[in-house]
């Protein structure tokens, strides 16, 4: 299938290879990717994005001592939790301040935050509103060839070219 897998892997000591040989060269192309620069950077990455997020769930909150009837109410319960660690992250990346308690005295930046992302999602979400704006004879349009005069900030068009 023309897929590599990067596959970290414990010391287990030495192996018996007797009688399998495609299970050892299978085992030693993946040791010798491990090694390589890209192999240590995607493990890197593993840690930093995967496995740091899940110990920090799991150990400082509490999910591994999550006492629910269920496994769909302790699914539902982590689903929650992750979901709280993300936005976190976002709003970390976003303002600087990844909890609640971290906006107190904030409301500066969080506001002038809210304010940007629905200026850009109003953007997003009404793009048709540009197109159908009526264009003045003076304005320049920018994709006719047609000579423009720049005049202060106002670009005037001109057909004769002077």
């Amino acid at each position: 299938m023309g897929v590599r897998s990067y596959i970290s892997e414990p010391d287990r000591g030495r192996r018996n290879w007797k009688n399998h040989s495609e299970a050892r060269a299978a085992v030693y192309r993946n040791r010798r990717r491990i090694r390589s620069a890209r192999g240590l950077r995607l493990l890197r990455l593993r840690g930093e994005r995967l496995e740091r997020p899940f110990a920090h769930l799991y150990e400082t909150g509490g999910m591994r001592r999550v006492h629910l009837r269920g496994h769909a109410n302790i699914r539902k319960r982590l689903l929650i939790h992750a979901g709280g660690f993300n936005l976190g992250l976002l709003l970390r990346q976003l303002i600087g301040v990844g909890t609640p308690r971290g906006l107190q005295g904030r409301l500066i930046a969080v506001l002038a935050t809210l304010l940007a992302l629905s200026r850009d999602l109003w953007k997003r979400v009404t793009p048709h509103r540009d197109l159908g704006r009526r264009i003045s004879p003076l304005e320049a349009p920018r994709d006719r060839g047609i000579p423009v005069v720049h005049i202060g900030a106002r670009e005037m068009l001109f057909t004769t070219g002077c």
